[in-house]
């Protein structure tokens, strides 16, 4: 897996999770829309530990820092 998720990517993805863990623990967000949102969160913190995200690649995206030796 290549990394092709840059550093301010990855800490937007990390605070996101977090609010989004934070309302559903705190009961603000309950239910289906709850779990949905708290996948969303593991999901987004999983990605942010790895740098990389599956969807960037049928996209083209990438957000890493490109290297001297890459063109």
């Amino acid at each position: 897996m290549k990394k092709n998720m840059g550093s301010t990517d990855k800490l937007i993805r990390l605070i996101a999770a977090v609010i989004l863990a934070v309302l559903y623990f705190t009961n603000v967000v309950t239910g289906t829309l709850g779990i949905i949102l708290l996948i969303v969160a593991i999901v987004f913190a999983l990605t942010s530990f790895v740098s990389f995200c599956p969807i960037y690649i049928p996209l083209g995206i990438s957000t890493a820092k490109k290297t001297q030796n890459e063109s």
